[in-house]
């Protein structure tokens, strides 16, 4: 197939040369189930509870039996030919185990009818049980297995019980005011109904195992003290087989291996980013600093008793132990070497998890901090796999944004850096060997970027609080132009540019795009011969073209420019419900990342990208890795983690997956977008420091290990400058410190002004620009030809790198 035949025809043609289509195949299924099962968690398994013995008798409770959640919504939602419930994946393993049919029923029946009234999948209420549905179900068997969903979606946060009345602005309203009545304290607590449906489960059955289908962070406090309840699993959302996957597990068809990727707290008030979230619509004080998740938790005094599981815990139906283990120091190259050995009765797979506790200096640092993990191979009994985990001291460092060392540099300050090595990080243990400083390493100089201009106070190690300069931010607020109307355009789709009789268009007359790919003329020369209305246009988004709905890049014939379609993700393709064309859905990301495993993120971007470029897409939406700062923010289940490295790690493998297709990933929302509400005009405070170290070094970490072709800017304010224009991000690190050689793209219809984007490195504004601003703004002076003409070959190079 020649270049561009796919994004300018969209022939609906196989992606393999056997004929057959890769979108929603058995084989891309079966990576799905997969993935959904190296990621789920075991809480508790007491008595070996689980898994289930061949031929069991059981008892399905919880709406969630049937009402099964497969992924988030909005722009993560996936259209599916079909979803697994848990019901349902058990019958698809005949003669594994024995189901009470009249509660399925009970169920399905309900189920169905508020399917049919609309409501969305876990935004149905607990219904009330039947006692003598209880009575004729432990008649049946001894052991219940509850199951609870939540659901939750772009454009909307959950809700503390301080809020839960309160309205919030820029939200969607509706499906707030549904949840609202269903969870009386907010989503992250059981309702009134789920804790009924549970108390009489519990004194109905000897054994009660929970099942739950969420997306993020939950009250499970009451699974840890609860003595009724024998075994719990965090099945996630995951997604369209991820009911299968559910019951392979817990019918030992396969062993459970997920670690935590957050902090599981006893309350939503014990979470540092939670207390002030929705003090006000218009802002967010990023206070706890870089003190996020386990951070936090194993740093503050009095804060680790509030943990119910730790960050990277997650049990197994066997057991391992870590031995012989080795830490080496060769010139700043810190190398762990360790056995890992399946000590138990069942073949399974452990992670190693390495952190290292920095002196506290002058800067003041995290307890513990993750640098390393690895995920063994299934391991048999008695099998034992040597690990090695290598990383650089200057790894350790710290960014000092105040010159307490030396200011605008990550630093190494003297003292001695500790290691531990386990499976999470409260059980890792201290080894022999330090990393020891006789004097302060500047190991990085820097820039002062994106200093905080009104967050006043930022949290220190001792539980302190240190006070911040105040700055004034009007220059950002500068325009040459009227300000830009802070709403959607009344568009369904862009303009169409107008041109002339085609009959009269010679394409030999004007340089072809395609010559520069053939190497016949040089980028710059291609670009030198477009007109100013030309680049004007090619900096903002073009109509949907095929499948698409988020329109896409190009399009501009004259020149042989194609018009390349964008689409979004990141749990699958996502394809409007109306074309008709259904995809996989993918396991969520948060549940990706327990897996701790970048080769699963891998295959399941390879998995992923093909769909997208079968069906004629160049550009895919993700992945999001943006950090679970607090539970409150209703897309977490779009992102990976609250920790960085992992969360960078775990991106990196989905970005060279799908890029291996020949497709651009698009890492967003590029950054600190860690709150739905009024994301358009919400301003998140951070400290430099708490930006570098937390909430830029996934997107770092990708950018240098995966050179994803493209990264998304997201909606919101940081430190009084839009992202889409905020130049010390996207000029300034992403490109002069990262060396990112990529194109960057708006979120979908931002505030931001079109030519302060394209001046401070954000190439591209979807879903369209506005190309009369821009040739305004370029009359005036306030944006040159050079600086569009650097947009449009960062556009013109993705293009070139698409097939």
């Amino acid at each position: 197939m020649e270049k561009w035949t796919r994004v300018k025809y969209h022939p609906n043609l196989p992606l393999r040369e056997d004929g057959c289509k890769v979108t929603a195949s058995k084989e891309h299924i079966e990576i799905s189930k997969n993935a959904a099962k190296e990621g789920m968690v075991l809480l508790k398994n007491d008595g070996e509870t689980l898994p289930l013995k061949r031929g069991q008798r059981i008892a399905l409770f919880g709406k969630a039996t049937i009402d099964y959640v497969k992924g988030g919504g909005g722009s993560g939602d996936v259209t599916v030919p079909y979803v697994t419930n848990l019901a349902e994946g058990f019958n698809k393993l005949p003669g594994q185990v024995s189901l009470f049919n009249d509660s399925v029923s009970f169920y399905e029946d309900y189920v169905s009818a508020k399917y049919k009234n609309g409501i969305l999948p876990g935004l149905i209420a607990e219904p009330e049980v039947p006692q003598d549905l209880f009575a004729k179900a432990r008649a049946f068997t001894d052991t219940a297995i509850v199951s609870f969903s939540r659901y939750s979606g772009e454009g909307w946060d959950r809700k503390s019980d301080k809020v839960i009345d309160r309205k919030l602005k820029d939200v969607d309203q509706e499906l707030i005011d549904i949840t609202d009545k269903l969870f009386e304290r907010g989503d992250f607590y059981l309702s009134k109904a789920e804790k009924k449906l549970l108390d009489d489960v519990r004194k109905s059955f000897d054994k009660t195992i929970i099942v739950l289908n969420i997306g993020g962070m939950f009250d499970v406090s009451w699974i840890k003290d609860s003595e009724d309840i024998s075994a719990a699993l965090i099945a996630w959302q995951g997604g369209m087989e991820g009911g299968l996957a559910t019951a392979e597990l817990l019918c030992g068809l396969g062993n459970p291996s997920g670690k935590l990727s957050d902090t599981f707290a006893k309350d939503l008030a014990d979470y540092p980013g939670t207390e002030h979230f929705h003090d006000s619509d218009d802002y967010v004080e990023y206070e706890e600093d870089i003190y996020v998740g386990y951070r936090y938790f194993e740093t503050m005094k009095d804060a680790a008793k509030k943990v119910v599981y730790p960050f990277g815990y997650g049990l197994s139906y066997t057991e391992f132990s870590l031995n012989h283990i080795k830490v080496s120091d060769d010139d700043g190259k810190i190398s762990v070497k360790l056995n890992v050995t399946n000590i138990g009765n069942c073949a399974g797979k452990e992670v190693v998890q390495v952190y290292f506790s920095a002196p506290q200096g002058k800067l003041g640092k995290p307890e513990r901090q993750l640098i390393g993990f690895k995920k063994t191979a299934e391991l048999l009994p008695g099998q034992t796999q040597r690990i090695i985990i290598e990383f650089s001291a200057d790894e350790m460092a710290s960014y000092d944004d105040l010159g307490k060392v030396k200011k605008s540099a990550y630093v190494l300050e003297k003292g001695k850096y500790k290691f531990y090595v386990g499976t999470d990080v409260r059980n890792a243990k201290k080894v022999d060997t330090e990393y020891t400083l006789d004097d302060n390493r500047v190991v990085l100089q820097l820039t002062e970027r994106m200093a905080p201009a009104a967050l006043t106070k930022r949290l220190l190690a001792d539980g302190s609080y240190e006070m911040l300069q105040q700055r004034d931010i009007t220059k950002y607020n500068e325009n040459v132009l009227r300000d830009m109307p802070c709403e959607e355009p009344d568009l369904p789709t862009p303009r169409v540019r107008p041109e002339g009789p085609r009959c009269c268009f010679k394409p030999s007359e004007k340089p072809q795009l395609i010559d520069v790919f053939n190497g016949k003329l040089s980028l710059d020369e291609f670009v030198k011969a477009l007109s100013d209305e030309d680049v004007a246009w090619l900096v903002g988004g073009q109509p949907n073209v095929g499948v698409a709905n988020t329109f896409g890049y190009g399009n501009n014939n004259e020149f042989g420019i194609p018009n390349v379609m964008t689409a979004d993700g990141p749990a699958g393709l996502r394809i409007q419900p109306q074309v008709g064309v259904k995809t996989t859905a993918f396991p969520c990301a948060t549940l990706l990342a327990c897996t701790w495993d970048p080769d699963i993120t891998e295959k399941v971007g390879i998995a992923g990208g093909e769909e997208v470029k079968e069906n004629n897409i160049g550009a895919w939406l993700t992945p999001a890795i943006n950090i679970h700062r607090s539970p409150l923010c209703g897309r977490n289940f779009e992102y990976y983690s609250e920790d960085p490295y992992l969360t960078g790690k775990m991106a990196a493998g989905m970005v060279r997956g799908i890029q291996s297709n020949n497709v651009a990933a698009t890492a967003k929302h590029f950054a600190l977008n860690n709150k739905e509400t009024n994301r358009k005009n919400s301003d998140s405070r951070a400290s430099e420091r708490a930006i570098r170290e937390i909430y830029l070094k996934a997107f770092e970490i990708v950018v240098k290990e995966s050179h994803p072709w493209s990264i998304m800017t997201s909606y919101n304010i940081i430190n009084g400058r839009r992202a889409s224009e905020n130049e010390d991000l996207l000029n300034g690190i992403l490109r002069g410190e990262w060396g990112f050689d990529g194109m960057v793209t708006t979120d979908w219809w931002t505030f931001g002004e079109n030519y302060k984007e394209c001046k401070a490195g954000n190439d591209i504004k979807m879903g369209c620009g506005y190309p009369d601003r821009i040739l305004a703004a370029l009359e005036k002076g306030a944006i040159s030809r050079d600086e569009l003409n650097t947009a449009v070959k960062n556009i013109l190079t993705l293009i070139l790198r698409i097939d």
